[in-house]
């Protein structure tokens, strides 16, 4: 076995070629639908595409549950799950630790991060920004605990980009062998 990875080619468009074209959903486990769709449709703004309904044999026993999907607009969606049997939402149940670092991020413009944070304020929801220089970031915690960004990338981010992909694995390299030297420049000062 070696310890050489293949370098991903790169398509036309910038991304990998032949990579999945895009994120279909992201599902997660919550402990109530209700609680979860005030929060994604009524205060994020992303509307209820679908409610699945479901009885399945799966896993060694039948799971009853309701599975929900938010929608993005590149036609992507957020999943929720929800176990009628209390047994199997204890089993699946969601999971999250208390880190800003296990987190969902999603790209908007600066009007839609502005919108979300007008609501966000309303509803008296917990939130904070957080610029990385390279994007602005807006966070809040969904009902189960899932910390989810709302990120703003910088006008220039096609050249942030580039230049980032351009020593991305020497910059890998670098860190793994102990130089922990930061790389943005990009940070406001002071952050």
């Amino acid at each position: 076995m070696t310890d050489t990875i293949p370098t991903a080619a790169t398509s036309s468009s910038g991304g990998p070629a032949g990579a999945p074209a895009r994120l279909h959903h992201n599902a997660f486990v919550v402990k109530d639908q209700r609680a979860t769709q005030r929060f994604y449709e009524g205060i994020i703004g992303l509307p209820l595409l679908a409610t699945w309904c479901e009885v399945d044999e799966l896993f060694g026993a039948e799971r009853v549950y309701c599975h929900t999907f938010y929608g993005l607009e590149d036609g992507s969606a957020l999943a929720f799950f929800q176990f009628a049997n209390e047994e199997d939402a204890a089993l699946f149940g969601p999971q999250f630790r208390p880190s800003p670092f296990i987190h969902i991020a999603l790209k908007t413009s600066p009007a839609t991060q502005d919108a979300i944070t007008t609501r966000l304020v309303e509803a008296g929801w917990d939130h904070f920004v957080l610029d990385h220089g390279y994007c602005v970031s807006l966070y809040a915690t969904d009902p189960d605990g899932l910390i989810v960004e709302f990120t703003v990338d910088h006008p220039d981010v096609a050249a942030i980009g580039a230049t980032r992909r351009a020593s991305a694995h020497a910059d890998l390299d670098r860190w793994l062998a102990g130089d922990h030297t930061s790389n943005n420049t990009y940070r406001p000062d002071g952050d």
